[in-house]
């Protein structure tokens, strides 16, 4: 074994004894090429943490309600800003229209984020709010990212707690962990221009928790990030959870170039992903679940992602808009994503944003046991 393979392992055992990985540690590893050690890792404290026989997915839609945005983001190929022909504001039955074809296929979430818009007040919001929930009770909206929530606070001049209040009031069920990239300053600064900082990001969701809110977080990299700049990000959402509780979930995806001002840059590629994905499961101990993005990696690694630290297969996704307005356009179906779970020899159960299972799913059989690990590497050689 050689020097830099035994410095992982060293690494590695101890993580799976108990000790918390620290940030020179984890930057050991996302430096390595160790990925099948890395991996096993993640995948060995996933099955600690859910030993159930299941893994899980759920149905929702994201709704991007406007692309019209002030701030100016270099990685992003969706918005517009305000007065370009391109921009919209989805009409109000429209988007109650998108919402009912959502329940009619057994959706019980939206997943409702939208640009920066200069001029929409805080009421706009509260009455959205109250109009879906009024129309849909059953449905729960996952929406706002922090840099709108924060967004709101300015329009609104009002403080972050309250305008947080009155959403909730209104029919706010959980909050999303979008715009969070990379929460350090310098890659923030350095990519996009009137968005919220990383500790205003933060703030949000430590707000919204201590109001008795859960929410999810989310990282995007590969892109102007140095590796010890992802281990920060996650040292600061780690630091947050311990502090709240929070968070039900961790979701990381690569940067997609295409479309976009930072077009020059490489994507990363399924090794990055999965190596990247491992590392945050070891190092967010207090994170119960981490999601898989099938979404910019595809079926195949999306799958493989669940032997790399996910317990979670995402969402069906009826309609997307972010990602695929980047050039990335990955489409599975409902019943993809349960054969991609049950391929694995798990049983695929749907669930809610808290996690909860739904059980008046159809009865699933257990094909077999999860197989290891390294019986599905070879699946990296045909995907990237």
């Amino acid at each position: 074994m050689n020097s830099s393979l035994q410095r992982i392992e060293r690494i590695l055992d101890d993580t799976l004894s108990g000790q918390r990985l620290v940030a020179a540690d984890a930057l050991q590893l996302l430096e390595s090429r160790e990925l099948a050690a890395i991996g096993r890792a993640a995948d060995i404290l996933t099955r600690r943490m859910h030993p159930e026989p299941c893994r899980t997915y759920n149905i929702d839609r994201n709704i991007n309600y406007t692309n019209i945005c002030t701030a100016v983001c270099d990685f992003c190929a969706f918005y517009r800003p305000p007065r370009h022909a391109e921009g919209y504001l989805l009409d109000r039955d429209l988007l109650l229209s998108k919402i009912e074809e959502t329940v009619a296929i057994g959706g019980d979430q939206i997943l409702m984020q939208g640009g920066l818009h200069p001029t929409l007040p805080l009421e706009w919001y509260e009455h959205l709010l109250q109009d879906i929930k009024s129309r849909f009770p059953q449905i729960n909206i996952h929406g706002f990212s922090p840099p709108e929530i924060h967004h709101f606070t300015k329009i609104s001049k009002q403080p972050l707690r309250e305008v947080l209040q009155r959403l909730a009031l209104a029919g706010l069920g959980s909050l999303p962990g979008g715009g969070g990239e990379i929460l350090v300053d310098r890659v923030r600064q350095g990519m996009t221009r009137g968005k919220v900082l990383t500790d205003d990001w933060l703030e949000v969701h430590r707000q919204w928790h201590d109001i008795g809110g859960r929410s999810t977080a989310t990282m995007m990299f590969g892109h102007i990030e140095t590796l010890a700049e992802r281990i920060e990000h996650l040292e600061r959402l780690r630091e947050l959870q311990d502090e709240t509780g929070g968070f039900t979930a961790f979701i990381c995806w690569s940067f997609q170039p295409d479309h976009t001002a930072m077009a020059e840059i490489p994507p990363s590629g399924p090794f990055e992903y999965l190596k990247t994905q491992a590392v945050a499961r070891l190092y967010l101990d207090n994170f119960a679940n981490i999601q898989s993005s099938w979404v910019t990696q595809g079926r195949e690694i999306g799958q493989l992602a669940l032997l790399f630290g996910a317990n979670d297969m995402g969402s069906l996704m009826i309609e997307e808009n972010v990602v695929s307005a980047a050039g990335t356009s990955h489409h599975l179906t409902l019943e993809q994503i349960r054969s991609a779970i049950s391929e694995l020899g798990w049983i695929p159960r749907r669930r809610n944003v808290f996690y909860e299972l739904f059980s008046d799913e159809p009865a699933a059989v257990l094909l077999s046991p999860a197989a290891p690990l390294s019986q599905h590497l070879n699946i990296l050689s045909t995907a990237s």
